[in-house]
């Protein structure tokens, strides 16, 4: 019998039809003995011990690295729930022949939604004042507006073009930068593509939705911050090693950046000595926003159809990251 591994901590001995449909079609359904593992907290020797003589893996933060993979020849697929994998070495997977799946229909409404509250929390000084009044203060400083300002989307995928549907109907204009843009999609909504300089110069919310690749790693940067809009607020709902921290905080204290709202950061979970923490105009998240009632059924949903679509012989289509394997890859070794 066939053996999957669900690792997320919001799935754990839980019932749910993902568990349903994996066991319907033949597998044993495990879970991780160290809580740890889904958060990436696990030492390589720890993961691989988790994840021995298991097939496939409905997965969520965990490291899958070249360590790791080599010792586990029995591995076929890695179902991500989300859409980001860069916690795996999806070049070495390929090697392995390891099928390296996301769920590119399940979460990028909840990840925009998230957005666009981070982006009202930031604005209208939502925690900043509750804590006020709870001290009994009566704050009257005058708040950010969202209708008629611009908000700059750096990367327009699923969660980009959510987050542009639902900041127009908010009265914004919308402006994006995007390497493969949907030319239907910015046709239909009257999105104006641009180029990164003018995304930093025009932006009065700037929201990052890119995967974090070589590329991408570190570009929010001291050199960014200094061409943002006077004033303007960022958003990071992708992944936190986009932004370099240390001067998110400079750019924040000096008033150049008027806030931040994050629900990512570079290192996961943050240190308790994180300088962020220090920073009123910003507003944190423990990386969740792909994740609320509806998502998380979705998600799990999806990932475990992936996996057993594979073990069938079927190829989920657009879901799996490494499609070079496509026509070579088998579920027997």
């Amino acid at each position: 019998m066939p053996t999957v591994l669900i690792t997320p901590e919001r799935l754990r001995d839980q019932s749910g039809p993902h568990l349903d449909l994996l066991r319907e079609a033949g597998f044993d359904v495990r879970f991780p003995r160290n809580p740890l593992l889904a958060r990436g907290l696990c030492s390589d020797e720890e993961t691989i011990d988790e994840l021995a003589d298991i097939d496939a893996t409905l997965a969520s933060t965990e490291n899958y690295n070249q360590t790791v993979l080599s010792a586990l020849p029995g591995l076929k697929v890695i179902a991500r729930t989300g859409v980001g994998y860069d916690r795996v070495d999806v070049p070495f997977a390929t090697e392995r022949r390891v099928a390296v799946c996301i769920t590119p229909n399940s979460n990028h409404e909840a990840v925009a939604e998230v957005a666009l509250g981070l982006m009202f929390a930031t604005s209208k000084a939502v925690v900043q004042n509750d804590k006020r009044v709870r001290a009994g203060e009566w704050p009257r400083d005058i708040l950010m507006p969202i209708r008629g300002r611009t908000l700059g989307i750096f990367g327009l995928g699923r969660i980009g073009r959510s987050t542009a549907i639902r900041a127009q109907a908010l009265g914004m204009r919308v402006i994006a930068t995007e390497q493969f843009p949907d030319s239907e999609f910015v046709a239909q909504h009257g999105i104006e593509l641009v180029e990164f300089d003018q995304l930093l110069e025009s932006s009065d919310y700037l929201t990052i939705h890119a995967p974090l690749t070589d590329e991408t790693r570190g570009l929010f940067n001291r050199d960014v911050f200094s061409r943002m809009k006077t004033g303007s607020v960022l958003i990071n709902t992708a992944r936190g090693p986009l932004v370099v921290e240390k001067d998110l905080c400079e750019f924040l204290q000096s008033g150049h950046l008027r806030a931040a709202g994050l629900d990512v950061f570079e290192l996961e979970p943050p240190e308790s000595d994180n300088p962020l923490f220090a920073l009123d105009n910003v507003v944190l998240s423990p990386h969740l926003a792909g994740a609320d009632e509806t998502s998380s059924v979705a998600m799990s949903v999806e990932a475990a159809d992936n996996i057993v679509k594979l073990s069938r012989h079927e190829w989920p289509v657009g879901a799996v990251i490494n499609h070079v394997l496509q026509d070579a890859w088998s579920w027997k070794r």
